[in-house]
């Protein structure tokens, strides 16, 4: 069995999809199958780990774009997929790019559908070429993966996917990388090339407005500083999307704006020490596909305060703290509450890491490879 997999739609391996990606390729059996990437010339340095593993990469579409590129998976990868002879085709960003027909039988992951989302359904997010095809490619895969059953429900309401076509299957959190780390006496965390002054809460993602809701979290900070006056920073970690202009502006307008911090796209390597370091973890989105950051978190032994919304209470279970993402003071004070009160605090910490070992990605890659295998 010759198994391709795409690694167009990763971006680059930064976001959430990339890490994805690379969590498979590193956790994945390679003794059961023969496997091939494919994408763009950049990713093969991009997922290099899996190059040392000796998965062989061909790198195609020269032309640069999301245009290009969705004319070469409706142009060119037929014939691209029958000269491989691939057996089966896995799409792990099948949200975002895939063939409209293929020689071999597909499988793609959907991570989320926020492009079809209720008011925030704007070309931003996915295109308007994208999402008037994207539905129609999704139903002729052979088989989906949804990292949640919220995105399950959404596939089968947007798309018309049949129920029988998906399985949901929940991403994994890389426990080497976040686990509870010894809290010290000293108010400076340096993680190059930043010092961050604690304590502060995390909110790491990218800078998308308006869904992403970090207008909402600088009001209730500024909230929650007035109640309190305790001297926690808020900190932003999280690449520039578009509208990430719109959220500085907030900031800059904001009275605390001298205890506001954005790192910009922040080290993946390091990511794991910056989230044991914050005070509380919140994660006011309107919309999330499946959660990760919240379950990272948790394994870090860092209480969690989220927005009931879409998957978050499915993914975050009973070991959050909601709040609801348009109430500025519902969301203050559940960070008030984790700010004053030691004993909730420390049940939500405790809570996190049981809940956060429900999440394997060993067992998320070797399901992924059943269903890849099933499907031929």
């Amino acid at each position: 069995m010759k198994i391709g997999i795409d690694t167009f739609g990763c971006n680059a391996g930064i976001s959430g999809v990339g890490v994805y990606l690379q969590q498979m390729l590193k956790h994945i059996s390679l003794s059961s199958a023969l496997f091939e990437l494919f994408g763009w010339e950049y990713d093969r340095y991009i997922f290099k780990e899996a190059a040392e593993k000796g998965l062989e990469f061909v790198a195609r579409c020269r032309v640069s774009g999301d245009m290009s590129n969705l004319l070469w998976h409706i142009f060119e990868y037929p014939k691209f997929a029958l000269e491989r002879a691939y057996t089966v085709c896995f799409f792990p960003a099948a949200h975002r790019r895939l063939p409209e027909k293929s020689p071999c039988p597909t499988v793609g992951t959907v991570h989320d559908m926020s492009a079809y989302w209720s008011a925030w359904r704007t070309k931003e997010h996915l295109g308007t070429v994208l999402r008037l095809i994207t539905p129609n490619s999704l139903r002729r895969l052979d088989s989906i993966i949804a990292v949640s059953d919220w995105v399950k429900q959404e596939l089968m309401e947007a798309a018309g996917v049949k129920e029988t076509c998906i399985e949901v299957v929940h991403n994994g959190v890389d426990h080497e990388a976040f686990y509870p780390r010894p809290r010290n006496d000293e108010s400076i965390l340096r993680i190059q090339p930043f010092t961050f002054k604690q304590p502060y809460i995390l909110y790491a993602a990218r800078l998308e407005y308006p869904v992403k809701n970090h207008a909402g979290l600088i009001r209730a900070f500024e909230i929650f500083k007035q109640r309190t006056k305790l001297p926690h920073r808020l900190v932003f970690a999280g690449s520039v999307s578009k509208g990430s202009k719109r959220i500085k502006d907030f900031a800059l307008a904001s009275e605390q704006r001298a205890n506001i911090f954005f790192t910009g796209p922040f080290p993946s390597e390091s990511l794991p020490e910056l989230v044991a370091g914050a005070d509380m973890v919140v994660i006011p989105s309107f919309y999330e596909g499946f959660g990760q950051g919240a379950v990272e978190a948790m394994a870090s032994g860092v209480p969690v305060a989220c927005a009931r919304a879409a998957s978050l209470p499915e993914t975050a279970g009973r070991a959050a703290l909601y709040f609801d993402p348009h109430d500025y003071e519902d969301m203050a004070d559940r960070m008030v509450s984790l700010a004053s009160d030691s004993a909730l605090y420390k049940r939500c910490r405790e809570a996190g890491i049981e809940h956060a070992k429900n999440f394997s990605w060993d067992i998320c890659a070797a399901r992924t490879l059943q269903i890849i295998q099933e499907s031929v």
